[in-house]
């Protein structure tokens, strides 16, 4: 008997299940942040020099607390090399200097 009224109420039945499903999840705790550091540092750096592909490109990178330094290079495909020192700051914020430097030897590339 008790089924045949649910059946009659399907929006009924939807709560109750909402409900169940509600009551079974617990209080999901906030996320707290543990580790914080006031003055995070790093430094970084790669360089690649492909002979295959002719790929040359390079970066450099530093931070102490706020201030970030900096350059990257690559090699463009007309042979210039465009080198991008920049620096950031609170400040004076993200400053970038872009420098071209003359031809180097340009490499043909194979297509694949």
């Amino acid at each position: 008997m008790m089924c045949s009224k649910l059946s009659s109420h399907p929006q009924l039945v939807i709560l109750l299940c909402l409900l169940v499903t509600a009551a079974q999840c617990g209080v999901v705790p906030a996320a707290v942040a543990t580790d914080y550091d006031p003055h995070p540092q790093y430094t970084f750096a790669y360089d690649i020099r492909d002979g295959l592909t002719g790929d040359t490109k390079s970066q450099h990178e530093s931070r102490s607390g706020d201030v970030v330094q900096g350059s990257y290079s690559l090699v463009e495909p007309d042979g210039h090399v465009r080198t991008v020192l920049y620096a950031a700051d609170p400040v004076n914020g993200f400053n970038a200097v872009v420098q071209r430097s003359p031809l180097v030897h340009a490499k043909a590339v194979k297509a694949f």
